[in-house]
């Protein structure tokens, strides 16, 4: 990359010996400046023996442009944590930021700390470099939304017993029934959006309690509300972001398929790629996912999204067949081109799944031998190959029992990582918005008489449960096929409803 092309914007510098491996990832408030500093040929004269060292290994460099100082700080201790460069030192212990994890799996979340981030179904947020205003917003978010901090998976009566005083008075207590899961679970996703940003109810709230603590004098009150607000407005002023997949350089994902192609020696150049991941909670609402990347960077609009209509239990094998050919056959039926690759998130298991699916259709892998170039792609065949998690292995057809792997540091491997993972986040945030829905939904199953064909009316109508709570009982009654009767019953389930003490 010319030096010239780097703009002056905030954002993280990483170079790269003749190896191609990362040697050292620094920040910058204007990467032209600060990367130019270390090309000029005087700094050699002037530099200590290691940094000398260090400018004489650079034989090519690479940017990630980010909105501020901040994230610049953040994207560079998540690179430097990730890639361990030889002549990085400051950042290289164990110390990580902060993440808020919400563990939307279980029956009734929580809100938690994590300093590193697992692929165990859980949402995350962050990470955030300030500790303490990550830590007093914990507590502050906890009791606001009256969030449990139990650790059992199901709190109940023993739970209950052995909760301390402070935290009864805060918490909703779902252990005994004082707020129903569809009611609790309401509150976590009120809680989840200003981990999002979504903070200006939360702080206008603030703001009022704070006038009135200071018209009544209680000053230090006052100042612990204003310490609140400026920590939700320092922790969310901008959306947490993902850095690992800022771009790098101008024509990062141009120059990512064709290192791609280079290492796998592809036929073809791998200019739309699309990839299949699947997601599940113990068999039930099972979902997937397709992502499509054009030229190496995500076509958002191409994103598409299934629900597993054939699949009974937890079968990701048959989940995958299943996608993968109706996908596909679509494609056909449409007489639209087939991508130039397919990725699967898996191993052995899933592509062979993929295959069986392809196969039905009449669409065969190209088969590929460690010792021959494949010259072309046949008119009914296609590239596929799956990515498995473990040791980033690449399953692929012909070399089923000696699963490649790219060197690591590749921005071909970065690639094929980025597009696993986008997929895994996709299906991932539809199953939980279909769960979510479900369990919303399952609301009206407890209204006596309002089966199936008065539930569609009412969501038809309405949108969602959440506007059905808030409609009048006369907005009820005008919709064709519910009547007076119905509307009067709909109502004052929602609105008459005791919470059990």
């Amino acid at each position: 990359m010319d030096i010239q092309e780097v703009p002056q914007t905030p954002g993280v510098y990483v170079f790269r010996n003749r190896f191609g491996e990362i040697i050292y990832v620094g920040k910058a408030k204007r990467l032209r400046r600060r990367v130019s500093s270390y090309l000029r040929p005087s700094r050699l004269k002037t530099a200590d023996p290691k940094l000398r060292s260090l400018i004489k290994s650079i034989a090519d460099f690479e940017i990630y442009e980010v909105k501020s100082e901040s994230e610049a700080l953040l994207l560079e201790s998540q690179l430097i944590k990730k890639y361990s460069p030889r002549y990085n030192i400051e950042l290289r212990d164990d110390k990580r930021f902060f993440l808020f994890k919400v563990d939307s799996d279980a029956p009734f979340p929580r809100l938690t700390l994590a300093r590193l981030k697992k692929n165990d179904g859980a949402e995350y947020f962050g990470p955030f470099p300030n500790a303490g205003a990550v830590k007093d917003t914990l507590n502050f978010l906890i009791r606001h939304f009256g969030i449990r901090s139990c650790r059992a998976r199901i709190p109940g009566e023993k739970e209950y017993k052995h909760c301390l005083l402070d935290v009864v008075r805060n918490c909703s207590a779902p252990c005994i029934g004082k707020v129903s899961q569809e009611e609790y679970r309401e509150r976590v996703e009120k809680l989840c959006d200003v981990l999002r940003g979504k903070t200006k109810a939360v702080t206008v709230e603030l703001q009022e309690d704070m006038q009135k603590h200071v018209k009544d004098m209680h000053f230090e009150k006052a100042a612990a509300l204003r310490d609140i607000i400026d920590n939700l407005k320092s922790l969310f002023a901008q959306s947490p972001r993902k850095f690992l997949n800022a771009k790098i350089g101008n024509s990062s994902g141009i120059t990512a398929i064709n290192e791609l192609q280079k290492f796998l020696h592809l036929p073809v150049l791998p200019k739309r790629i699309e990839c299949f991941d699947n997601s599940n909670l113990f068999g039930s609402q099972a979902v997937a996912s397709m992502v499509c990347f054009i030229d190496g960077e995500p076509a958002t609009s191409e994103y598409r999204r299934f629900r597993v209509k054939t699949v009974e239990g937890i079968d990701d094998f048959a989940s995958m067949t299943e996608i993968v050919g109706r996908r596909y056959k679509r494609i056909l039926e449409e007489k639209k081109p087939m991508p130039d690759m397919i990725v699967i998130d898996g191993g052995k298991g899933q592509l062979s799944a993929a295959l069986e699916a392809l196969k039905k259709l009449g669409i065969e892998p190209v088969v590929f031998d460690r010792f021959e170039k494949i010259e072309e792609v046949g008119e009914n065949q296609v590239i596929i190959m799956g990515l498995a998690k473990k040791h980033e292995e690449l399953f692929i057809p012909g070399l089923i029992d000696r699963p490649v792997r790219l060197p690591k540091h590749t921005k071909a491997l970065r690639l094929l990582q980025f597009v696993r993972d986008e997929a895994h986040r996709f299906a991932i945030t539809f199953h939980r918005e279909y769960r979510n829905k479900a369990i919303s939904n399952s609301m009206l199953d407890d209204i006596e008489g309002v089966g199936e064909k008065r539930k569609k009316l009412l969501l038809s109508h309405f949108g969602s449960v959440a506007q059905i709570k808030k409609a009048s009982q006369k907005s009820l009654a005008a919709i064709d096929g519910i009547g007076e009767g119905f509307a009067e019953k709909i109502y004052n389930f929602f609105h008459t409803k005791k919470n059990p003490k």
